[in-house]
Parts: structure tokens; sequence; C-alpha cells
């Protein structure tokens, strides 16, 4: 199988210029071992968040966020669409958050001064499952508190039409840094391709996060990822799309938060008039008066230029034709 080894996966950007580092068929499996978010400088609780210690902080914006590739499609080419099937991801022993001045919505508050005079970093210990493996293990926030791994794809996209963006604050329907907690195994991600071979990049994964990623990270960690390709010829859709075992996702990223919510809406409601055969009345009636329809608020951090991002969710099975 092929595999991206961890020290390969240390870009900061998801550049079309770049070479790949592998180049896969549709439907075959490889491996992306990534690092965390601060690419191994957190390990203890004595690492702190002080931009001065920490490698690439000199740098704007920053070198955070490493991400691997590009991996090429054989096949893929401007028009297409792929799609990521995530199908394993096994985490690190240990994930990391990290708070303190000038870090997140809380960062600089009068309230609670610890939050904006001391920076605090806290490990989170993984114990493996049934499995043996952390692929379905425990986070241990603390001796009382714990719950599930639920492990996600925080950064993940196509190289961009035009632009070279960053893997910290770049975002757009390509993908991006977008923290969206359904990148996750048994999932199918949707992306429009805008270059041949698509150009696929991967990295920050979460062992866990809830809505929000309030602080600005969650818990961090390093992984071994495993997934596969497949392409839609010709297809074109107006944004990202996740399709679950049971429902399907549209999202989109915005400030304010509303359009965002609103735009994700609009394009749910365009997947189920043109491939599920609804009627644009029903489905416009159906996402306000279903109770099983959601809004997801993925992301929505204060931090460098990054949007809002948004999910809105129905299940299938209002759906059938």
């Amino acid at each position: 199988m092929q595999r991206i080894e961890r020290e390969s996966a240390r870009k900061y950007a998801l550049d079309w210029r770049d070479e790949p580092l592998l180049k896969v068929e549709c439907g075959e499996s490889f491996e992306v071992e990534t690092y965390d978010a601060s690419t191994g400088f957190f390990k203890t609780p004595e690492d702190k968040a002080i931009p001065g210690k920490r490698p690439g902080f000199d740098r704007t914006p920053p070198l955070a966020n490493p991400i691997a590739g590009p991996v090429w499609v054989n096949g893929a080419e401007r028009g297409d669409v792929l799609v990521v099937s995530i199908e394993s991801i096994e985490v690190d022993d240990y994930s990391w958050i990290a708070v303190g001045p000038r870090r997140g919505p809380l960062g600089e508050s009068t309230r609670w001064p610890e939050l904006s005079t001391e920076y605090t970093t806290k490990i989170f210990r993984h114990s493996p499952g049934k499995s043996g493996t952390t692929r379905d293990g425990t986070v241990h926030f603390s001796d009382k508190i714990s719950w599930p791994i639920t492990p996600f794809v925080g950064t993940f996209g196509v190289a961009s039409d035009r632009e070279v963006v960053t893997s910290l604050d770049g975002q757009g329907v390509w993908g991006g840094n977008l923290d969206i907690r359904d990148a996750a195994p048994g999932n199918k991600i949707y992306i429009p391709v805008m270059h041949q071979g698509a150009r696929f990049y991967l990295g920050d994964v979460h062992a866990s996060q809830g809505d929000t990623e309030f602080t600005g990270t969650a818990a961090e960690t390093k992984s071994t990822v495993r997934l596969h390709f497949d392409l839609i010829k010709g297809k074109k859709i107006p944004g990202l799309r996740i399709e679950k075992p049971d429902s399907l996702i549209c999202i989109h990223n915005y400030r304010p938060l509303e359009i965002a919510v609103e735009t994700a809406t609009i394009q749910l409601m365009d997947w189920m008039i043109t491939e599920y055969g609804m009627s644009p009345t029903d489905a416009y009636c159906l996402v306000s008066t279903c109770p099983d329809f959601r809004i997801n608020v993925y992301q929505m951090c204060k931090i460098a230029c990054l949007d809002f991002v948004a999910g809105a969710e129905i299940p299938k099975k209002y759906l059938a034709r």
C-alpha cells in the first residue's frame, strides 16, 4: 500500500505547483501519516503556546497546521468531482489543546484573567479500545472526564483554482481549514476539481472536537489516515458536500454566520431537487418543517481571516423517491 510518511507531511500551503508525493488510481487505498497542528511542538504541559518560542512563528501567517500532499489522482480533470472516502483514522496516544493571551475569543478576557494572562497547555491521554487501537479508543480529559475518540480530518482539499492558499487560514469550495467533524471515517466528501490530477492535500486531524472549536484548538493529534478516491466525470457542484450513510450535508464558509447557513441550506435544496427529484416547493418547505433537519456550526473561532463554517443536513429517509 502506498503511503506518505509523516516527515513528508510538512507543507503549509495548498499549491498547484507542488510536485505530487503520490500518484493513485481511483479505488486504490493509501495511507497518510499526519502531524498535529503544531508540527510536533506540544508534547507536555510545559510546552506553552508562546509565539516567540514556537518554530515557524516568525512568519506571516505562521507555519502551523501542516498538511501532506499533493496526491495526484489519475484521470482527474478540471470540471470533475473528487469523491474522498475516509476508511479509517488511527490517532496518536495523546492529543493537546493550548490557550492563553491573545488566543481565541477569551484571549483578552478581564472576567477570567487566567485565560488572558497565563499560557496553558493540556495533554489528553488516549487509551485503546476493543480493537487494540485508538480507532475506537477513549480521550481522557482528566481523571474524571472522558469520552470516545471521534477522529476527523480538519484540513483537506484540492489545489484551488488560481491562488496559493495557506493551510492555516485558507478556505473555499475546494476545501481548506474547515474543521468539519463529519469529515470522518465512513463518510464521503465531494470536492470540485480545479486542476488536472486534482492535487489533494490532507492534515490537521483531531481526536475530538465540539461545535465551533471555540478556543481555536481542539484535541489536536498526530494520526494515520487511510482513504481512497473515486471520480464523477464532468459533474458540477456549487460547493463541498458530505454524504453520510444516512444523511446529506452541504457545506459553506462565510462571515457573517447567517450567510454561511443560508447558502448551505440553499445548496442542500439544490441537491435534493436536482438529484432526488424533489420539487423546489417541497424542498423549501421541508427544510423548515422537518424536525430532523439540522444546521451544524463546525467552525466559528476568531483566528486570522477564517470564515465561519456551517453545514445544512437532512436525513436520506425523507428523500426516498
